[in-house]
């Protein structure tokens, strides 16, 4: 790098800027060293002013003393003002945030030029704790003490000469103080002036030792970058030489051919690289034309005319461009090059070109291997995802140009997780492509078979009937299933499910007919694996799995734009000995034209995609968030209980069991407002979890319900184990239980268990009259439902207790049950 740098031509800036560095250099210095003795000058000629003051003041007021006039006391006051402009400069500096207006109103009023306002507010403001300086200005202070109390001094007298004639005794007093004022204030003054003096001649002595040391160094600067300057000239003719030498090796070094001739077509150079190329050396082929060492060849067979030296000196080879070319060699052998040329130009003419040849084989190799790896899995050899929707694409629109017959299968390998798991990513790479040899065995010849990735395997049948694709798939299902893997003694059962669409049913988008494959290939899975299952618009159970993964983005774009809303429906006692009751918070979705939507509709898809947590956690803080506005607001009366349902994935969820707990301290909510419900399912399927959930709650004070009791198999077995609070008799028991005896007497198991256990029951789908009073006679202890009341929007009204009192035993009237 150091040899590259010699060889460039040393520029005018490059030589010039020390010296041009020295001049900036030492004006700034000298500008700034007058700039600071004028300011110097201007304190002087202040201080001078000061002191021409301070006398006239005292000779003044003096006179003052013997002539009483108002003309001699104007002259006092005049004089008096040029120090107090001074003391006014120094106390509107010396604040924290100097009041620079003030201080120029009082260096003008101390008589100073206006020319040197700035200069000495500068020359205060940076040298003011400079030791001269600070020596002056106290000195300067205690002048401006000596000046106050002369010029209360002035006040006093005129007061007592306008009061009357003051006797020769006062008149005396007075002068005496005006003379111990003149003997106080005087040698102040010479004080002063003489720090004032011999700051600046210490200032002068600095600024002159700094100009001479920083010219020494500038000097020195500048003779080191001439002698660098001249050193490097020196070198440049040896590098020049040495550069020539260098580009000599590294034209015989280089891997591409590189060619000289003369205007007439003439060898005049040629590299190792171009010997290797053409199979000539340099010595023979010197001075032979180009065409002796090869021919000129389009690859497209779109020959030019024109000789080679006729297409360089035409600038149609100059290099930015590909110019790839094929050369034939006097063996007939014939090799692809990528071909640039360009004249040399000598002294404004042109005295030969140049050719450099690359040899493109290899690189042709690689794009062509690049092509196969983009387009192909590594692992299988198969082709890739990417390959595999281009060529169904292809067939789609095909299929949209004129009629055919193709299909579409997802095959997804049941249980290959365990081959991982259980001997490694090695046993599972092997089987992938065992699995492969097995499928690729059952295709027909131009069927493509694709890895999508992981375990999942994509299969097109272009020109194939419907049943023929059907037979085919079930095939390749039977040849998995007979494959025998077996990894280091260890022998494993290979299954596969597979999702078929016929594509002339499906969709015809390339988006929908993928996830039509999918679905029933999931579908396949859900039915039990190792399966095949054929895709069909009108399929009830793959509309339903359609419909769910639409809700998927409606959900999240839902809690995005915080479209669900809270209601609240009344749990009321059925005796008064039970107290009041409390309230069940319910879910509602308003859609994206504002109808509102139940959760039957988007609960389920939300349980199947891993959705039920967020939706939970959503609820949750909104519940907290309305239930500390009713605590600010102070409506008076107590606050009833909210009962929030939550899903087994949350109670399982030790990160949403910490949630809870932030929230109940972010909120500062009473535990004992807030009563989760768990449906009976999902506390048994998570039952260790479940346990732990709810005894952390109610050590905090929360209550807990068991939802939908008796609606599993084995509810009383795991009841003992659940420290629930209330049950709640699943609503198909209710509704029907005074049609038909059975589902009474499990009403009066349930509810009769549940108080043996010391818990209170309640009884869903309250709807009649009449069920509410089997209920009581029963004993339930709370009724739920439309009877009760109908779920109204979740607002602070809904968590005033009073309102939610004990229903009589009696029956009433006609009209009167809400």
């Amino acid at each position: 790098m150091k040899g590259i740098r010699t060889l460039e031509a040393p520029k005018l800036l490059g030589i010039i800027w020390p010296f041009v560095a020295v001049v900036i250099f030492q004006v700034l210095l000298g500008s700034l060293s007058l700039y600071t003795l004028s300011a110097v000058r201007a304190y002087v000629a202040g201080e001078s002013l000061w002191s021409k003051a301070q006398k006239d003041a005292i000779y003044y007021l003096n006179l003052y003393a013997e002539s009483p006039s108002e003309r001699i006391f104007q002259r006092y006051r005049q004089a008096i003002a040029v120090p107090q402009g001074d003391h006014e400069l120094r106390l509107a500096l010396d604040q924290l945030n100097p009041d620079l207006d003030a201080a120029r109103a009082g260096i003008l009023q101390g008589g100073n030029h206006p020319d040197d306002v700035t200069r000495i507010i500068w020359f205060y403001r940076n040298f003011r704790h400079i030791s001269y300086m600070e020596t002056a200005i106290s000195y300067w202070d205690i002048g401006d003490d000596y000046l106050r109390q002369l010029d209360i001094l002035a006040n006093e007298m005129r007061t007592g000469f306008a009061s009357g004639q003051p006797d020769p005794e006062q008149i005396s007093a007075w002068k005496a103080r005006i003379v111990n004022i003149n003997e106080g204030v005087t040698p102040a003054a010479k004080a002063f002036s003489d720090a004032l003096g011999e700051g600046s001649r210490v200032l002068l002595k600095v600024l002159l030792i700094t100009n001479l040391l920083t010219a020494l160094f500038l000097i020195t600067m500048a003779w080191r970058r001439s002698s660098k300057l001249l050193a490097q000239r020196q070198a440049f003719a040896s590098a020049l030489q040495a550069e020539r030498e260098r580009a000599q090796i590294t034209l015989e070094s280089i891997g591409d051919a590189v060619i000289t001739a003369d205007v007439e077509g003439n060898i005049v150079f040629m590299n190792p690289a171009a010997e290797q190329l053409t199979h000539w050396q340099a010595g023979p082929a010197h001075g032979l034309p180009l065409t002796a060492l090869f021919s000129l060849v389009d690859e497209h067979s779109d020959e030019d005319a024109r000789s080679l030296v006729e297409q360089v000196l035409s600038g149609s080879l100059k290099g930015g461009a590909e110019h790839a070319r094929l050369i034939q060699r006097l063996d007939g052998s014939t090799v692809s090059i990528n071909l640039v040329g360009s004249p040399i130009i000598s002294a404004g003419k042109v005295s030969g070109i140049v050719l450099v040849l690359h040899d493109m084989t290899q690189e042709r190799q690689y794009i062509a291997n690049l092509s196969w790896q983009a387009t192909h899995d590594a692992l299988t050899g198969l082709a890739n995802r990417r390959e595999f929707e281009y060529r169904l694409e292809q067939a789609l629109n095909s299929l949209a140009r004129q009629a055919g017959r193709h299909s579409l299968m997802f095959l997804d390998l049941d249980q290959f997780k365990l081959v991982n798991d259980t001997c490694g990513h090695a046993a599972g790479d092997e089987l992938l492509r065992h699995i492969c040899a097995v499928l690729q065995s059952g295709l027909r010849e131009g069927d493509t078979l694709a890895r999508l990735g992981g375990d999942e395997f994509g299969v097109l049948l272009e020109n194939c009937p419907a049943e023929q694709a059907e037979r085919i798939a079930e095939h390749l299902r039977q040849l998995v299933q007979s494959l025998h893997f077996v990894w280091k003694g260890r022998p494993f059962i290979t299954t596969v499910s597979i999702g078929l669409v016929h594509m002339a049913q499906a969709p015809s988008t390339l988006e929908a007919s993928l996830r039509a494959a999918d679905m029933a290939c999931y579908m396949a899975k859900e039915k039990g694996r190792n399966r095949v299952q054929v895709y069909h618009a009108d399929d009830s159970e793959l509309s339903m799995r359609f419909g769910e993964m639409a809700w998927i983005q409606r959900l999240h774009v839902a809690l995005e734009e915080n479209r669900f809303c809270l209601y609240a429906q009344e749990i009321a006692p059925l005796s008064y000995q039970e107290g009041p009751g409390h309230i069940e918070i319910l879910l509602r979705l308003h859609d994206e034209s504002g109808r509102t939507v139940m959760p039957d509709s988007f609960i389920p898809a939300a349980e199947r995609y891993g959705l039920m947590t967020a939706l939970d956690r959503w609820v949750v803080r909104n519940v907290f968030q309305i239930i500390r506005q009713c605590l600010d607001e102070d409506r008076g009366g107590p606050l009833a209980m909210c009962a929030i349902n939550l899903s087994g994935s949350s109670i399982g969820d030790d990160k949403f069991l910490e949630y809870l707990q932030r929230l109940f301290g972010e909120f500062d909510i009473p535990p004992r407002l807030i009563c989760f419900e768990i449906t009976e399912t999902s506390a048994i399927a998570n039952l260790g979890s479940a346990i732990r959930f709810i005894n952390e709650l109610k050590g905090l004070g929360c209550r807990f319900s068991l939802d939908d009791f008796c609606a599993g198999m084995s509810s009383f077995a795991y009841l003992k184990h659940l420290p629930v609070d209330f049950l709640k008799i699943d609503g198909s028991f209710v509704k029907d239980m005074l049609d038909d005896p059975i589902n009474r007497a499990m009403v009066e198991v349930i509810n009769h268990i549940g108080h043996v256990m010391g818990k209170r029951t309640i009884a869903e789908f309250v709807e009649t009259p009449l069920i509410e009073q089997a209920l009581q006679e029963i004993g339930v202890d709370y009724a739920q439902g439309y009877l009760i009341e109908r779920p109204q929007v979740f607002t602070c009204d809904s968590l005033q207790r009073q309102r939610i009192a004990a229903r009589p035993l009696l029956q009433r009237a006609p009209g009167t049950f809400r």
